[in-house]
């Protein structure tokens, strides 16, 4: 997986946050933030669907709209 640097304003208390997350999970921040983001935008959803051997024959595009429908519901439910 290619890798790209990025430079982002974020809140001090939540850079505090995640950076003490790290050291806890023994990570670097970066993969803290990285691990947020793909929770955050349902990369565990896309994952979880295609590994689900009854949706195995769905091109990408389709699990795609199945995961932002998903996606949606989760957050409307808040």
């Amino acid at each position: 997986m290619t890798k790209t640097r990025v430079t982002l304003s974020i809140d001090d208390d939540v850079l505090r946050a995640a950076r003490i997350s790290a050291a806890r999970k023994g990570k670097r921040d970066s993969e803290v933030v990285e691990d947020a983001l793909r929770d955050y935008l349902g990369f565990g959803v896309i994952e979880r669907i295609q590994e689900k051997s009854e949706f195995k024959h769905l091109s990408e595009e389709a699990v795609m709209e199945i995961v932002y429908a998903e996606l949606y519901a989760s957050r409307e439910g808040r």
